[in-house]
């Protein structure tokens, strides 16, 4: 557990594990918000590696997947599970890319893209004036920061706190605030840049289509996970009410969640955390369902580089790759974790030509930040808005 100083970009803390092989090859690899404590999550990584994983080869990723997915007589999608088998399902793939001398984005389909468009969200500075997010004048006066760095698109979710009683009606003032945000963003990036209209499932069906038509003018790239993530069925709702594309995906794990979502034909764009979904493989086979249907990836990342550099090798070699999500240009504090940063020029991200996930752990910076709080890595307000 390494605690992730303020400005907490990505969350609190990242859960990393690594693994050595017999060979004493290391590969490492990283649970997207599990949610319980992560010294928990890291007794859950521990006692799984020694259920399913000790003593097995690390090239044998489909069968140790089974094996976990089944854990318990269970054989059903689970966001804690899945966080746990992700972590260590990409540490096996950082250690079979190291054995090979390849990249892993070689060992699933080759390079298809030689460098990758990555957004960021606009994010809050220490000192700011106001509320970034909740301020659009402030928002697009950073949205030019962005751009002259090289950005051509920004992510802003300005509908407001999201609640453990969502979905709900946005109230007039949070719909007026909202198109305020599109129309000063619009007017600060011209056609340099699109916009990619976060939230985080805040809004009913009828009250995402009441925002989207609002929001429409204004050409936003996606309206992302308008509604909870446990009714594809009404997400699909917004789909066919709007022209914006949806985007979904950090909040599902595996392909059957995906799955689900494709057939009720509920997003135009698919946004998985491999740190989540089950890992490489398992985004692989979500990508190439996804590219049957048209259906364009976008992996997320709201956690740490070892997240990042895994959405890399996934992006790396699928044709239907979109755009990839940055914590702005991969500098600060998850450079310092790195022993050499994930390179990041001109609004793209080039796909490292290191073996495995071409990323290594600076063990002596983790050592430095150890996450001793209680919070977890993200957390809803325990009301109703």
């Amino acid at each position: 557990m390494v605690g992730n100083p303020p400005p907490h970009y990505g969350g609190r803390y990242f859960v990393f594990v690594k693994l050595t092989s017999s060979e004493r090859v290391e590969g490492v690899g990283e649970a997207y918000c599990v949610p319980f404590d992560p010294h928990l999550v890291a007794r859950l990584i521990e006692d799984t590696f020694a259920r399913y994983l000790h003593g097995e080869d690390p090239h044998d990723i489909e069968r140790i997947w089974r094996r976990v997915y089944s854990a318990g007589f269970t054989q059903h999608p689970d966001l804690t599970l899945m966080g746990v088998l992700s972590a260590l399902e990409m540490a096996c793939w950082d250690i079979v890319g190291k054995e090979a001398g390849v990249p892993v984005f070689k060992l699933l389909g080759g390079r298809v893209h030689e460098r990758l468009r990555s957004y960021t969200y606009i994010y809050a500075r220490p000192g700011d004036r106001s509320d970034v997010y909740m301020d659009p004048v402030l928002a697009a006066e950073r949205a030019h920061e962005y751009l002259a760095q090289g950005f051509t698109a920004l992510k802003f979710d300005p509908v407001g706190p999201y609640s453990a009683f969502d979905g709900r009606q946005l109230r007039l003032p949070d719909l007026e605030r909202c198109e305020r945000f599109c129309r000063l963003l619009r007017e600060a990036a011209g056609t340099r840049a699109d916009l990619l209209f976060g939230t985080h499932g805040q809004m009913t069906a009828a009250g995402a289509i009441r925002l989207a038509r609002r929001l429409e003018r204004y050409e936003p790239l996606w309206f992302e996970e308008p509604v909870p993530p446990d009714a594809p069925e009404e997400m699909a709702k917004v789909a066919r009410a709007t022209c914006i594309p949806i985007a979904t995906g950090e909040r599902l794990a595996t392909k059957y969640d995906f799955a689900r979502l494709l057939r009720a034909d509920a997003a135009a764009i698919l946004q998985m955390n491999l740190g989540r979904v089950g890992g490489l493989l398992e985004a692989k086979k979500i990508a190439s369902m996804a590219e049957v249907q048209h259906v364009q990836i976008a992996p997320h990342l709201y956690c740490g580089p070892v997240v990042g550099a895994a959405n890399i090798q996934l992006a790396t070699c699928s044709p239907n790759f979109l755009i990839l999500e940055s914590i702005e240009r991969w500098d600060g504090f998850h450079a310092r974790v790195l022993r050499k940063p994930i390179r990041w020029e001109d609004g793209y991200v080039i796909p490292p030509s290191e073996p495995g996930l071409g990323v290594e752990l600076d063990e002596a910076v983790l050592a430095q930040h150890p996450y001793t709080d209680k919070p977890l890595h993200l957390e809803m307000a325990g009301r109703p808005i």
